[in-house]
């Protein structure tokens, strides 16, 4: 993959982390704060906690940080696939938002 085409990739991801947070607020009692900073999300949650996601340019990478740790992503048969074979970036931050919110919430492409 060019860097061109990572950038490209990765900037629509952190636009559907945005555009999912908007219609969790508007559909759910979460209150999820987004903000982005370049190239760099961070979601705030009622409780204070955060989870934090950056684009790792240099290694074509997506990073995410939650409570339950740092997990690395990249760009795999069309998805952003864990480089520890963990599973996929929205099924994850799905996982990691619900259980620092405290209510079930769904991310998606």
């Amino acid at each position: 993959m060019t860097d061109s085409e990572y950038l490209d990739r990765a900037d629509a991801l952190l636009k559907a982390v945005e555009t999912n947070c908007d219609r969790i607020n508007d559909e759910t009692d979460a209150d999820v704060d987004n903000q982005r900073v370049g190239a760099m999300v961070t979601l705030t949650f009622a409780n204070r906690s955060q989870i934090v996601i950056n684009q790792q340019k240099p290694l074509h990478e997506i990073w995410m940080a939650a409570r339950a740790g740092g997990f690395h992503y990249r760009w795999v048969d069309g998805h952003w696939q864990d480089t520890k074979h963990q599973g996929e970036f929205f099924d994850a931050l799905s996982g990691n938002a619900t259980a620092q919110a405290e209510l079930p919430l769904k991310f998606t492409p």
